[in-house]
């Protein structure tokens, strides 16, 4: 008989899994989330400008997101466990080697290659499991996974600015790879979900419509448009989405704030992004509104706050605008990749989240350097935060394109196919996949 990946459970081990990947989310999205507080000091310790210290964070953007096909399809032909413990290893490879300061080329290699490899290698997967093991409880399952990034980013800012403090942030990277070890960890808690038994009958059906697709890479996907608008949203909010973590502490900086209180709007940041998450998380599981519709409101409202936040110009007035823009942040976060889910199905879901972040890495390769060069351009950090605004604005434009297609392609759909997510049979889940 066949063999072949069972239904989701929808808890049991599932919660282990979620519990794996808010670890891993947290040691690599939140490290990240958290480099700009390294950003002045690298910056003076080589005397350059602020586009030449983004390329820093912006190489581990595109690496990031470059990597993300090469981790799909390494989970599909390995297993997501092996692929996050080679993730683990790479991440914690280039955090050494960039503290050994060779040199900013070094640096950008270190950071961007191996860093940012080893987080593409340790997050996709992760997020891979997690939709697999959940239906039913998918939006609020990956919405705590994701949470991990905020709880570790709210105790990492602190810590990080501690570790630099008191043992420069040659040191400070040393240890923070020491502590990205721990997802050799996470990653052997991953574990495969169960096979399933089927009939000969079913077998003969699932082979003829799956055994060309099956443990393959689905280029095939880009020719379906609402994907395609979908990854042209996701390079624009990508190019918006890595500015302001990255300019907000040289922006309170600018303003006379001292580094520790500066280094605070981080964590206030970090708090406001767990409850967008949670919250958007929960009301995307009650289904109360179309995903589609709710990521079109939340990525509009989050650009405008954006576009706002330069008239803060005291510390209570930063946390103010600091806090809203966590918590459309975070919804957004929350939503963004189980809406794959969404426009391709989860037998699509794999390539397409590779597919998604391939793409999307040209929005943040470009994002932080062009930021950068803006602020150097106008002597103004402000300049940052409108670039990163606008982007975010213009992304929603496209959502509500994707929200069409999507609606009209279902009105095309048999009857029978619209519940193939709460049927166990296969033959059913084989019909509607092709629809």
């Amino acid at each position: 008989m066949e063999r072949c990946l069972s239904d989701p459970p929808d808890g049991g081990y599932g919660w282990v899994v979620v519990t794996s990947a808010f670890f891993i989310m947290g040691l690599t999205a939140a490290v990240f989330k958290n480099f700009g507080l390294f950003f002045l000091e690298i910056q003076s310790h080589y005397d350059v400008l602020n586009s030449t210290t983004s390329w820093v964070t912006s190489s581990t953007i595109a690496v990031f997101h470059l990597g993300a096909p090469l981790a799909s399809a390494l989970s599909m032909r390995l297993s997501q466990r092996a692929v996050i413990i080679i993730g683990g290893l790479l991440a914690t490879s280039g955090m050494i080697i960039a503290s050994l300061d060779l040199s900013l080329p070094w640096m950008y290699l270190s950071i961007g290659v191996l860093q940012g490899l080893g987080v593409s290698f340790s997050w996709i997967p992760a997020n891979s499991m997690v939709s697999h093991y959940f239906r039913r409880w998918r939006p609020i399952a990956y919405a705590i996974a994701s949470s991990g990034e905020c709880v570790f980013a709210m105790g990492f800012s602190p810590f990080f600015q501690w570790l630099i403090d008191s043992y420069s942030w040659q040191g400070a990277l040393l240890i923070i790879g020491g502590l990205q070890l721990n997802l050799c960890v996470c990653g052997a808690l991953m574990k495969p979900l169960p096979a399933a038994q089927t009939s000969i009958q079913d077998k003969l059906v699932l082979e003829e419509s799956r055994t060309s697709k099956k443990g393959t890479f689905q280029w095939s996907l880009l020719q379906r448009p609402e994907l395609l608008l979908y990854i042209v949203f996701a390079i624009l909010a990508a190019t918006g989405f890595f500015i302001p973590p990255l300019f907000l502490v040289p922006y309170a900086s600018s303003l006379g704030m001292e580094q520790y209180w500066a280094a605070s709007v981080l964590s206030v940041l970090a708090l406001a992004d767990l409850l967008g998450r949670l919250a958007c998380g929960w009301l995307a599981n009650l289904r109360l509104v179309r995903n589609l519709k709710l990521l079109t409101m939340v990525v509009t409202a989050l650009g405008v706050v954006l576009l706002l936040l330069p008239i803060a110009q005291s510390y209570w007035s930063i946390l103010v605008f600091v806090s809203l823009y966590g918590f459309l942040f975070g919804c957004v976060v929350a939503i963004h990749v189980t809406t794959i889910v969404d426009i391709v199905g989860l037998k699509g879901f794999d390539s397409a989240l590779g597919l998604f972040m391939l793409l999307r890495s040209s929005g943040g390769f470009v994002g932080p350097p062009a930021a950068g060069w803006l602020v150097d351009w106008t002597h103004d950090f402000s300049a940052s935060f409108y670039l990163s605004g606008l982007c975010l604005v213009l992304s929603g434009v496209f959502v509500v394109l994707v929200d069409r297609l999507v609606k009209k392609k279902k009105l095309k759909l048999p009857d029978s196919c619209t519940e193939s997510e709460t049927t166990d049979h296969p033959i059913l889940k084989a019909d509607c996949a092709d629809v």
